[in-house]
């Protein structure tokens, strides 16, 4: 089986808003809840956080405020081994916050966002270290809705053609509806998607924006740029489309603590693959291991399989894949 196209070795920069988050611990509805955990979540830094588990050298690039709530940001960013040498403290903005609702129905969140420090990032920080020397550059849709200048950034970095840029872009649309009360998020995401290097999107996310009757194949045909498509089914299956091809890995089966974060886990995990020159399969593999270690915790950012298990399961013909049990990860 061949391997898929690679970025050229070298480090991941990660770039979008970090925010401090509140969870009810255990999960259940916030207004019931008698206690809350204090962590951090923004899905540029959760791929930061998991690529480097996965041990690519990778920086997380944002501003935060000059508050305690951005001091808490920077430090666990920092402790699970992401460079945040160049994040900004804005001392004239907010870290932004984040409340988790978790119910019956899944987990609403509640943004505490605007005017915050991530929102006056603009595309001068694409002319500077660590972008300038970057191998792949990590953006997602939550970034151009935060603000114009933000907006500017992503369409920025994603205006040069692919073949001329000097790193390769990977793209998660990760629609947030709250985020685009202007009705443009279809058209403005599906255009930056299609100047990507590698794009994810969910299924249901892509259903959502483009049509209900959209199919896998229906979304290779909406973006027929990106040399890899990684199209997620929740809990069912990912498939990957590239030049060599359309590959599906099902999902592992596990016990679901709470689902924010997940794909973000999955994307470093599929990445991290990418990185290393592995198959498709394989990084799709990949990809689901992390983004069960995700799923078992309250926040978004959970402890890997030992490396050995990793590898086990990453060797694992077809079939035995597919009859693999509950995958639990110990803490």
């Amino acid at each position: 089986m061949t391997s898929p196209w690679c970025p050229r070795p070298g480090r991941v920069v990660c770039v979008g808003e970090t925010m401090a988050a509140l969870t009810p611990d255990p999960p259940r509805p916030l207004a019931d809840a008698g206690t809350v955990r204090l962590s951090v979540a923004g899905a540029e830094s959760n791929v930061a956080m998991f690529l480097a588990d996965h041990k690519i050298p990778v920086s997380w690039l944002s501003a935060l405020g000059d508050d305690p709530l951005g001091r808490r940001v920077r430090t666990t960013v920092a402790n699970a081994g992401v460079d945040v040498s160049q994040v900004r403290t804005d001392p004239h903005r907010p870290t932004g916050l984040l409340v988790k609702d978790p119910g019956p129905g899944g987990t609403r969140v509640h943004y505490y966002r605007r005017g915050s420090a991530a929102s006056a990032l603009g595309p001068g920080l694409l002319d500077q270290e660590p972008v300038t020397t970057a191998a792949l550059v990590h953006l997602t849709g939550i970034t151009p809705a935060l603000s114009a200048s933000c907006r500017s950034l992503v369409t920025q970095a994603l205006a040069v053609p692919a073949d001329e840029r000097p790193y390769a872009v990977s793209f998660d649309v990760n629609h947030r509806a709250a985020l685009w009360p202007d009705g443009t998020a279809a058209s403005v995401l599906r255009e930056l998607a299609d100047r990507a290097d590698v794009v994810f999107v969910g299924l249901d996310e892509a259903q959502g924006l483009w049509g209900a009757d959209v199919t896998v194949p229906g979304i290779r045909e909406l973006l027929p740029h990106p040399r890899i498509v990684v199209v997620k089914d929740g809990a069912r299956a990912a498939t990957a489309l590239t030049a060599e091809g359309m590959r599906t890995v099902p999902a592992l089966r596990t016990t679901v603590v709470e689902p924010v974060g997940a794909g973000d886990a999955f994307a470093a995990g599929f990445l991290a693959g990418l990185l290393r020159g592995t198959t498709t399969v394989r990084a799709l593999r990949l990809g689901h291991i992390t983004a069960v270690s995700a799923l078992q915790v309250t926040g978004d950012h959970g402890p890997l399989p030992d490396p050995a298990e990793i590898e086990r399961l990453l060797g694992l013909s077809a079939g035995a894949w597919e009859r693999l049990n509950e995958l639990r990860v110990d803490a």
